[in-house]
């Protein structure tokens, strides 16, 4: 049967604006550090797979020096260690809060590709504590639990790089050709071009004006009836789609051209 693996933030739920920018702009103040980042600050630090990294992205000798930190390469990897975990903590917390709900449409394509016997998955840069927390609040603990997650440091390379997707192949034994891929961002549709993988794109808060050139459909959200419904962004391989991505609709992906 085929598979169907999602993204994490911005897929199953429009995490990024509501969930990590506050919790990272929380670890900043927690640990005294002189940096907030706006909503556009944050949106190119998006562009950087992984929070780690993005937390890394901070350490300049400018930054290094106001902030009174240590030097010593290994001092520093402790601290953002330290930083990452912290922020871990407070995006969860919010998350349990319930003020990020599932995406429209989640809930019903999962319950519809679970029935119907597809593989589910996620493949998320994210932490898994993470990646799991908004997932079972997505789309609730006991189908979460017929999820497979592939997540965080347990690949060398984070997207744009297709480690993550080929890592899932691999763990899944899914041939590329029975795979579809949900994702929300530039970074994440070219780690999955990179693995081959067909990729619907559902846009978000931080990535409508990003390039999607090699998804096999790009759309507003996956839809739910009566509303909000899906609007068709682009479509290059004329895949049949009324309101919803359906089903019927992701099989249809799976009939398009391969990356």
């Amino acid at each position: 049967m085929p598979a169907l693996i999602f993204d994490c933030d911005g897929v199953l739920a429009d995490t990024e604006r509501d969930g990590h920018l506050p919790a990272f702009n929380a670890t900043f103040k927690h640990f005294d550090l002189p940096v907030c980042w706006n909503e556009e600050e944050y949106a190119q630090k998006l562009t950087i797979g992984g929070g780690k990294e993005r937390l890394k992205s901070l350490l300049t000798p400018e930054f290094i020096g106001a902030a009174h930190l240590p030097t010593d390469p290994e001092d520093l990897s402790d601290a953002v260690a330290s930083w990452h975990a912290y922020k871990t903590g407070v995006y969860t917390d919010l998350v349990a809060d319930g003020v990020m709900p599932g995406r429209p449409g989640i809930t019903r394509i999962v319950t519809a590709a679970h029935d119907a016997g597809w593989t589910l998955a996620v493949a998320s840069t994210s932490h898994e504590d993470s990646v799991r927390a908004v997932l079972e609040h997505a789309v609730g603990k006991d189908m979460a639990a017929h999820f497979s997650v592939f997540a965080g440091d347990i690949v060398a390379e984070k997207k744009p790089a297709p480690d993550i997707y080929l890592l899932a192949l691999q763990k899944l034994a899914i041939p590329v050709d029975d795979a579809v891929v949900v994702e929300d961002s530039a970074n994440g549709l070219r780690a999955a071009l990179a693995a081959q993988l067909r990729t619907v794109v559902t846009v978000s808060s931080f990535t409508s004006e990003e390039d999607f050139t090699g998804a096999s459909l790009v759309v507003t959200s996956l839809g739910d009836s009566p509303e909000p419904a899906a609007s068709v962004l682009a479509n290059p391989h004329d895949v049949s789609v009324d309101h919803e991505v359906t089903l019927d609709v992701l099989t249809q992906v799976l009939t398009t051209p391969r990356p």
